[in-house]
């Protein structure tokens, strides 16, 4: 699927495929989701690289409260983590696609 970038900060359809596997593999309250994985990591990379406040998205972002609750969660679950060692690895081994 190829998405269309929106922003600077959204993540390309190969920078996406490396982090898909971490959000992905997580299944709870999938028959609940409203957005996308790829939509809420690229709404709290926007927020911050622009230094937006949270209340504060452009609208065509989902509401500020479910990007902040994804981000609470994914911290707390070690995702995010997990996503950053991966870019860290693999950027020193310099796989990271351009």
């Amino acid at each position: 699927m190829v998405i269309c970038l929106r922003y600077d900060s959204d993540l390309t359809d190969k920078e996406w495929s490396i982090i898909e596997p971490i959000f992905t593999k997580a299944k709870k309250g999938k028959h609940l989701q409203k957005h996308s994985k790829r939509e809420l990591v690229n709404a709290v990379r926007y927020l911050n690289k622009t230094g937006c406040q949270w209340r504060m998205p452009p609208k065509d972002f989902p509401n500020c409260q479910t990007v902040h609750s994804f981000y609470r969660r994914a911290v707390k679950n070690g995702l995010w983590e997990k996503m950053t060692d991966l870019l860290v690895q693999m950027t020193r081994l310099c796989l990271v696609p351009k």
